[in-house]
């Protein structure tokens, strides 16, 4: 059966601490977009949104193909990819997030992961794709991670919100929900809660590989 679940991958970000477009790093002779793809389609997902702002070009000339899935779904690894970019990036991360959700079809729950934190492993990742509630976030060690699963009567009422407004931010609006929306899941694999925000960061990262 068809997942009915997408996946959105943010990586508009400026990446001023990293030095370089996140995405772009390489990551055993490949770029690290293409890792966390690859980790995704280990799952049901069969679907993807990316979410470029700054650095679009970078990522545009470093992966050619990324252009053809600015007009219509690439085939990548079995797995159907677009390509939105937020022409206002210095608008943050939820802006760009706004950006992808007015692409994707009203009636699909989506994932999102930013760029700078390693996709879970597969099997976790299954137990978030079948999860059913509002809002579904996994759990390492009592701090909330990403992906992040959001049903359609949530997200679709994130379209509507000022995204100029310093307070508009996803983890304040999943924080208005009501507790009994919300499913934690437990999972072992401290991805989850990783910030890939310096080159220190990564360097430590790849060490764990």
């Amino acid at each position: 059966m068809e997942n009915d679940t997408v996946f959105v991958l943010l990586a508009g970000g400026k990446s001023e601490r990293m030095g370089v477009p996140k995405g772009l790093l390489q990551y055993q002779n490949n770029y690290w977009i293409l890792e966390q793809i690859n980790r995704i389609a280990t799952s049901t997902i069969t679907e993807i949104y990316i979410g470029l702002g700054y650095h679009s070009q970078d990522y545009l000339n470093k992966i050619p193909w990324l252009k053809e899935a600015l007009q219509h779904f690439f085939v990548y690894k079995k797995i159907k990819i677009r390509i939105i970019i937020n022409q206002n990036p210095e608008l943050g991360s939820f802006s760009t997030l706004q950006n992808v959700l007015q692409q994707i079809p009203k009636n699909k729950s989506v994932l999102i992961n930013p760029i700078d934190v390693p996709i879970v492993n597969t099997a976790e990742l299954h137990k978030i794709i079948e999860t059913q509630n509002q809002i579904v976030l996994p759990n390492f060690e009592g701090k909330n991670g990403h992906p992040i699963k959001l049903h359609p009567d949530f997200w679709n009422q994130l379209l509507l919100l000022d995204p100029t407004n310093k307070n508009t931010r996803l983890d304040l609006e999943i924080k208005k929900m009501n507790p009994s929306a919300v499913t934690t899941i437990p999972v072992s694999d401290s991805c989850i809660i990783k910030n890939l925000n310096t080159q220190e960061n990564w360097i430590e990262y790849l060490k764990t590989i």
